[in-house]
C-alpha cells in the first residue's frame, strides 16, 4: 500500500495566529492507539495512523473472550493494586481518563456497556467487534487517516528529536509519534513486538519480555485427564519452594498439559518468574473453600452413613463433578466401587485433606505467543507519566502493552491502553504546539 506523507502548510504569508496542525503518526491501531488517534485528532492535530495487519483491532476483537472486557469499576487505588511494582506510574494517566471518563466516553459514542460479577464491564452486546466497530466510526469523523499493511523500518531521530517514521524505505516526517504497537503475544493479531526493537534503537532499555496471564503446564497427566472440566469456586494456593506466596479465588479449567482459567491466570506472571529462576512450583486447590476441614468432615460422614451400602463413586458425586471423581479415587488409593459405609476415619481424613489441598507441580507455562498480555517492555523509568513522552527522545511517546505494565484479568490491562492512549495523544498534540 503506498504511504503519503501528511501535508503542511508552509506558506509565509500564513497568518502568524493560524499555527500549521502537529503532524502525527500513531503506530499500532489497538486499542491504545486509536484512542490516542482520535484525542491527538480532536485537539487539532493532522493523524495518520500506521497498522501492519490488513485491518487494525484484531486483539481488541478477541479480548474478554470475544466479549471485550474494557474496564472494571475498582476505585483507584484497589485497581492500581492489579498491576505490578510499576503499577504507580498510571497514576497520572488514571487521574486525567479513568473509568468513568471512559463509560461516558463509549456512552457518547452510541456504546451500552454492563457491569457484571467482579466489577467488569462489557458492551451491553457481549461482542467485541462492536467495540472495533464504535471506534472506527469514531477516527473516520476526526479525520484520521488509517493507514493498513504497513511495516515500520525503523524511526527517523536527529539530535535526540523525533524527525519521522522510515517505511518501506521511505521517510513520513511529523512532529510526534506514539509507539502503540502492543506487547509479543497472539502474534497472529499482528503483536509481534516490532516496538520493542523500535523503542530500543532509539536508545530505550526493554525489560525482558516474557508471558504473563499465561496457562500453566502441570507434571504428569493427572490435568490432563480433566482436559475441558471448569470449576468455579476454587481457592488456588501458590507456593514456591515450600513457602506460600499468593492465593486467589475464583474459577479454573483443567487442559491437556494443566490448568488454565481466571485464577490461574492471575497467579501466572508469579509464576512464570519463579519458575525461570529454577524454583519449585506448586499449585494447592481447594475443592470446597466454603467448607472448613470440620465442617467438610461432618458432610463426608454424613453422606457415608446415609448412603453407606452404595459405591463410594456414586457417593462422591455429590461433592465432585464426575471427571475428578476417578481421579480423587486413585490418588488415594480407594476403590470405586466400594460401599461408602465401609470406609474408616483414616481414610476419610486422606480424602478429606484431598479436597482441601489437591496439588498439582507446576513445570512450565505455555509460550509467549498464547499468553494474554506480554510482561515486560520499556523502562517506565525512562517515560514521563505526566506526558506519556520519552525522557529520551523529543517527541517520541507510548502508549498501552509496549510499556512494562501488566495487570491481572479483569479489564485492567484494557483501561490502562485506553487511558495510555488518551494521554499520550493529547500531550502530543498539545505539547507539540506550545
Amino acid at each position: 500500500m503506498q504511504i503519503t506523507p501528511s501535508s503542511r502548510s508552509d506558506k509565509p504569508n500564513a497568518p502568524m495566529h493560524a499555527p500549521a496542525p502537529v503532524r502525527l503518526v500513531v503506530v499500532g491501531g489497538g486499542a491504545a492507539g486509536l484512542m490516542a488517534a482520535g484525542q491527538a485528532a480532536l485537539c487539532g492535530a493532522e493523524v495518520i495512523v500506521l497498522e501492519k495487519m490488513a485491518r487494525p483491532g484484531r486483539k481488541l476483537c478477541i479480548t474478554g473472550k470475544g466479549r471485550c472486557n474494557l474496564t472494571n469499576v475498582a476505585p483507584l487505588a484497589e485497581f492500581l493494586g492489579h498491576f505490578g511494582p510499576t503499577g504507580p506510574f498510571l497514576r497520572q494517566a488514571f487521574h486525567r481518563f479513568f473509568t468513568p471518563e471512559l463509560l461516558t466516553f463509549f456512552a457518547e459514542l452510541g456504546l451500552a456497556t454492563v457491569t457484571e460479577r467482579g466489577g467488569r464491564v462489557f458492551p451491553a452486546s457481549g461482542k467485541a467487534p462492536e467495540v472495533l466497530a464504535v471506534f472506527e466510526r469514531w477516527l473516520e469523523r476526526c479525520g484520521v487517516t488509517v493507514r493498513t499493511g504497513v511495516t515500520i523500518d525503523r524511526l527517523a531521530i536527529a539530535g535526540g528529536v523525533l524527525t519521522g517514521v522510515v517505511c518501506a524505505g521511505r521517510t513520513i516526517p511529523c512532529d510526534a509519534l506514539i509507539l502503540a504497537t502492543g506487547g509479543a503475544s497472539y502474534p497472529l493479531t499482528g503483536s509481534t513486538g516490532d516496538g520493542y526493537r523500535l523503542a530500543a534503537e532509539a536508545g530505550h532499555r526493554i525489560v525482558p519480555i516474557r508471558p504473563a496471564l499465561v496457562p500453566l503446564i502441570a507434571e504428569g497427566g493427572v490435568a490432563g485427564r480433566m482436559a475441558g472440566l471448569q470449576l468455579r469456586n476454587i481457592r488456588a494456593r501458590l507456593f514456591v519452594d515450600g513457602k506460600k506466596k499468593a492465593e486467589d479465588f475464583g474459577e479454573l479449567a483443567f487442559t491437556e498439559d494443566g490448568v488454565s482459567g481466571p485464577v490461574i491466570l492471575t497467579l501466572s506472571g508469579r509464576v512464570v518468574d519463579a519458575l525461570s529462576e529454577g524454583r519449585e512450583i506448586h499449585l494447592l486447590l481447594d475443592l470446597k473453600p466454603a467448607l472448613d476441614e470440620k465442617k467438610l468432615d461432618v458432610r463426608l460422614v454424613r453422606d457415608f452413613e446415609q448412603r453407606r451400602l452404595e459405591p463410594l463413586a456414586s457417593v462422591l458425586r455429590g461433592l465432585l463433578p464426575r471427571e475428578m471423581v476417578v481421579v480423587a479415587l486413585e490418588e488415594i488409593s480407594l476403590a470405586a466401587d466400594r460401599p461408602a459405609g465401609t470406609v474408616r476415619s483414616e481414610e476419610r481424613k486422606r480424602l478429606r485433606l484431598w479436597l482441601k489441598n489437591f496439588r498439582l507441580r507446576i513445570i512450565g507455562h505455555r509460550p509467549l505467543a498464547e499468553a494474554i498480555v506480554t510482561a515486560g517492555g520499556v523502562d517506565t523509568r525512562e517515560v514521563d507519566p505526566r506526558t506519556m513522552e520519552s525522557r529520551l527522545v523529543r517527541g517520541l511517546y507510548f502508549a498501552g502493552e509496549i510499556l512494562d505494565l501488566q495487570a491481572d484479568t479483569g479489564g485492567y490491562n484494557l483501561q490502562a491502553a485506553f487511558s495510555t492512549g488518551w494521554l499520550a495523544g493529547r500531550m502530543a498534540a498539545e505539547g507539540q504546539s506550545e
